[in-house]
């Protein structure tokens, strides 16, 4: 269960936890047609600090662009929602959740004049795949789903209705004993975890898909930067997963996510089936980023005053 906070934010008001809710026939519900973001706030030793909150606002409006939907807020307006919703409700570390969806009016595939509705909830979330999966990594399996091709769904959106995909490649992972999925793209190379993008390591150099059929990640594009400021040379290009299996390390990215290492994929094992050297040097300097010990990328955290 999500762990309850006091308030969410629905259209410029702060409603009670238990009583922030929506009519059924909302049609973002039925349809699937809303955009959203994933935020994390993080304890820092001068307060809570929310991670890249602008780039995280703008990928919300892109979004939203992308699909048509006249967001009813300006991007300041909704950048205030979310240091308030941090604030109103006393929390200092917790995963942040605005939603931008379609609300209750006509039904049919074509919503008319229905409203553009938006809410930003706060939580508390550890790692999204556990403990043990940041410290030792993770069991992965590649999915019998494949990526939605580019031309059926639009990848630059963080759109709700694409992670039905998700979740079925999810579900299979979990029920054959794995920790998560990866998913190939329509043309059989690697593409992304289910709610995640990934990195792998050969010969001293770091690998990432490119942007063809995945969600433009924020915590992707962190991790480049922070490789290439360690001198770490950073190739952007399409592989396939037997050449994941060949790796010397692998690693998940994500808001959620964080930097998870991978140490199995289809049972063969990753490199020595432990987090290599270069996954554990980003992942504790991101950490030491998001924490507020590195203040080199202080622009990177807005603090919540």
């Amino acid at each position: 269960m999500i762990p309850k906070t006091e308030k969410i934010w629905m259209d410029g008001m702060f409603v009670d936890w238990d009583k922030a809710t929506i009519h059924v026939l909302t049609h973002t519900l039925h349809y699937g047609l809303g955009v959203f973001e994933g935020i994390r706030c993080y304890e820092t030793r001068s307060g809570p600090a929310i991670f890249r909150l602008d780039e995280h606002i703008d990928r919300l409006f892109r979004s939203a662009h992308i699909f048509l939907l006249d967001m009813p807020y300006t991007k300041k307006e909704i950048r205030d929602a979310i240091i308030g919703t941090v604030k109103v409700n006393k929390i200092k570390e917790c995963y942040i959740r605005p939603l931008v969806y379609i609300g209750y009016g006509a039904m049919g595939l074509y919503p008319k004049e229905n409203p553009v509705n938006v809410s930003i909830a706060v939580w508390s979330w550890g790692a999204y795949l556990g403990d043990t999966g940041l410290r030792e990594g993770i069991k992965v399996k590649t999915s019998s789903f494949i990526r939605n091709h580019v031309n059926a769904n639009m990848t630059r959106g963080k759109v709700s209705g694409y992670y039905v995909n998700s979740q079925l490649a999810k579900k299979e992972a979990i029920t054959c004993g794995y920790d998560e999925a990866l998913l190939l793209d329509t043309e059989g190379y690697v593409s992304e975890g289910s709610g995640e993008n990934i990195f792998m390591v050969r010969n001293g150099m770091l690998k990432t898909t490119p942007l063809t059929s995945i969600l433009e990640g924020i915590t992707r594009n962190s991790i480049m930067k922070i490789a290439a400021d360690q001198k770490i040379r950073v190739v952007e290009e399409r592989f396939t997963r037997d050449e994941m299996y060949i790796a010397d390390e692998a690693f998940f990215t994500g808001t959620a996510a964080e930097v998870t290492p991978v140490r199995e994929l289809d049972g063969r094992i990753i490199g020595t089936g432990r987090p290599g050297p270069i996954t554990r040097k980003i992942q504790s300097i991101f950490f030491d980023i998001v924490k507020g010990k590195n203040k080199k990328y202080d622009s990177w955290l807005t603090k919540v005053k």
